[in-house]
């Protein structure tokens, strides 16, 4: 795992943004398209801000969640709200985005058809992934009902999760899916969440999930 720690949030969010798109920048000099794989949550908020402006073939990028909480896009509580609204939008609105709900259709249902879906585009260009207080990262979570599965070396790129507090049913994509990544970033903000990164790095990841990703992460943290 490698830390960058910055002045303040803004210097994050830009500097941050700058390498994914340098990132993504250099995976389509070689390759046809390129994969990035973002979070929801509130943290990377302006880092989709500036990042939707990055001069770079953006209609040559897959844009896939990390996780999704099954509801219909629509939903205030969706995930894909958060990235239609504040990375799918100026220069970045050319982006192919590749939603995990499929309205109509239970979980149980749809991840066969999403599976398959999903493990076309992997492995990702360039994944940015948050983590919580509780050392969760997408939705694998402490004491979810799914957390062995998704664990798994072998496990399927998407996981069906539940875990206790969680109004909605989840899906995310698995510790494997994410860890394949090419390039891997963490960004977290605050004291709070320095202080459960540095408790993840002595911990298995059956109590502390984000740590099945973090040794080829780089973390991005700023007070």
């Amino acid at each position: 795992m490698k830390l960058l720690e910055y002045a303040d949030p803004d210097m994050l969010a830009i500097d941050l943004a700058n390498k994914l798109a340098g990132e993504l920048a250099a995976a389509l000099m070689h390759e046809d398209r390129a994969t990035l794989i973002v979070p929801g949550g509130s943290t990377p908020g302006p880092v989709f801000d500036d990042l939707c402006a990055a001069d770079l073939d953006w209609s040559r990028v897959d844009v896939l969640l990390s996780d999704e909480r099954w509801v219909p896009q629509d939903d205030p509580a969706s995930n894909a709200g958060l990235v239609r609204s504040r990375l799918l939008v100026d220069r970045a609105a050319a982006a192919r985005f590749l939603p995990f709900h499929v309205e109509g259709e239970t979980p149980e249902n749809a991840l066969t058809a999403l599976q398959d879906r999903v493990e076309a585009h992997l492995p990702a260009a360039v994944a940015l992934l948050g983590m919580g207080d509780d050392m969760h990262t997408a939705s694998l979570f402490p004491r979810a009902d799914n957390l062995r599965l998704a664990l798994d070396p072998h496990a399927p790129a998407l996981v069906e999760m539940r875990a206790p507090g969680l109004e909605h049913t989840r899906v995310s994509l698995s510790a494997r899916a994410l860890a394949s990544s090419l390039s891997l970033h963490v960004v977290i903000t605050g004291p709070d969440k320095r202080a459960a990164l540095e408790r993840a790095l002595n911990l298995p990841p059956q109590e502390a999930p984000i740590a099945a990703v973090l040794d080829d992460a780089v973390v991005h943290w700023a007070e």
